[in-house]
């Protein structure tokens, strides 16, 4: 029992690590581009060049874990990431901060999914709801409180600290996944797949930056979007591939299994609405209604809040309730709360926003872990590895995407009002839209058969040790 809490809290701490982040750099970016004499647009390579490291090495991820041990890539991703994050805080050039940034993506590529990976070979499948309810923690606080947590920073010491708090993290991440982890690694794993990692790199890492660029606006719409269909065609060279090889890199055949297929689909469309939500929400907090940094992240962290709570009770409720119908409904539920920030004006009371978010936070945390958990349902022990990096590829294109929708939307409606400047009634198509596609995701759900996941349960091991023969009969 020890080991099963210990183990998923260790991972959860070096993923808040990750997400916090990927996302702390977003406010930081001005003061990051004035010290280093740089024009702010030119300091958005540095989240490109992460996002093409993740893109191009998650796939990668799980047969490195299958062929030197979970536990030796978790931690050499901690480490990488740990002195990348080091460089970054001395950096005094945009080519030495680009580069660090990218090393820095490499680690944080390997470190979520073989993460997961160290989760779900130390712990019973009867208890991945209450492991992953940890893991899904940093995924929604993280992009939360990143912003304000970087403006603050910022403000009161300097951008160069966002990146040094990593180091005493990292530190003991390290050395706490040495003691309690086990490094468990695959018999027999056969070559790397290595036309398979160029094509999944090249593919992964258009579609990414395109989706990325476009939602930020960092290229031509025209660039952008090239980006993005060849991205798509290297995409489906690397499919083809895959499906004609002996051991491709990314094992899609277990798309076919009907728990992993729904987890894979319904869970992207569902982080494109959390994605964008989480994009749009400082922006409406901070452009729309004129609050500061502090003020945006007080309210912004009541969905984290939210988001804590609900770990005590994702067991309980998957227990009770069954995960089929725990995702079908709740997913709805999740969804509405997504769409209700339509409801938000300057004039709605702090105290109304805060209680909506928190609501709303442990909603979606809810829907994060049973979604994800489903996935691994009907996997293969030996087919966690490829599992996960699935997974990890799925979920990294479906937050870029959500970035992309929010971001588009929210140029149309104000294009459709004729004028440049953002205001405040510009946002509630845009969560409507986020709420839409995030509903949409129940459809994949209803597929499902009414007793899918049921091995995640309590209830389904106390049924299979009943069934259990006594040994002394």
């Amino acid at each position: 029992m020890k080991t099963r809490i210990i183990v998923p809290l260790i991972v959860a701490c070096a993923l808040f690590m990750e997400n916090m982040d990927s996302t702390v750099i977003t406010t930081s970016l001005p003061a990051i581009a004035l010290d280093l004499g740089e024009d702010p647009i030119a300091l958005k390579l540095a989240l490109t060049s992460y996002l093409i490291s993740l893109a191009v090495f998650i796939p990668i991820s799980g047969w490195m874990a299958d062929r030197y041990g979970a536990r030796t890539i978790f931690c050499a991703a901690i480490v990488v990431f740990t002195i990348a994050s080091a460089l970054c805080g001395f950096a005094t050039s945009l080519l030495d901060f680009v580069l660090y940034r990218a090393l820095q993506g490499i680690g944080g590529a390997m470190m979520v999914p073989v993460g997961r990976l160290v989760v779900l070979r130390s712990v019973p499948k009867h208890e991945y709801v209450r492991a992953f309810a940890w893991l899904v923690v940093p995924a929604m606080v993280g992009p939360l409180l990143g912003p304000p947590l970087g403006g603050f920073i910022t403000t009161y010491l300097s951008w160069r600290w966002i990146f040094w708090i990593n180091i005493p993290i990292g530190i003991l991440g390290i050395l706490l996944a040495m003691r309690f982890i086990g490094n468990v690694r695959e018999k027999n794993v056969p070559p790397l797949d290595r036309m398979g990692f160029v094509l999944s790199g090249i593919g992964l890492s258009g579609l990414a930056f395109g989706l990325a660029t476009f939602g930020q606006n960092l290229l031509p719409a025209a660039v952008a979007g090239s980006l993005f269909v060849a991205g798509g065609l290297f995409t489906v060279a690397f499919v083809l591939h895959a499906r004609n090889t002996k051991n491709p890199l990314l094992n899609l055949k277990l798309l076919k299994i009907q728990t992993f297929n729904a987890s894979v689909l319904g869970g992207s469309l569902f982080r494109i609405g959390i994605g964008g939500f989480a994009f749009m929400l400082p922006l409406l907090f901070q452009i729309g209604f004129g609050l500061t940094p502090f003020q945006s992240g007080i309210l912004t962290l009541a969905g984290a809040i939210g988001a804590m709570t609900m770990r005590t009770s994702a067991g309980l409720v998957v227990d009770r309730f069954g995960i089929k119908r725990v995702i079908v409904f709740n997913g709805i539920v999740a969804a509405c709360f997504i769409a209700l920030a339509a409801v938000f004006t300057p004039q709605t009371p702090h105290y109304g926003i805060f209680a909506l978010l928190l609501a709303g936070g442990f909603f979606r945390s809810l829907q994060f872990t049973s979604v994800n958990v489903l996935a691994y349902a009907d996997i293969e022990k030996r087919d966690m590895s490829h599992a996960t990096a699935i997974t990890s590829v799925a979920q990294q294109i479906a937050l870029s995407t959500g970035v992309a929708v929010a971001a588009m939307t929210l140029d149309i409606t104000r294009t459709y009002r004729g004028e440049a400047s953002i205001l405040p009634g510009d946002f509630p198509p845009v969560f409507i839209v986020l709420g839409i596609v995030a509903a949409l995701s129940v459809l994949s759900f209803l597929q499902l058969p009414r007793n899918a996941g049921a091995s995640l349960t309590r209830r389904e091991k106390i049924v299979e040790t009943a069934r259990e023969p006594d040994p002394h009969t």
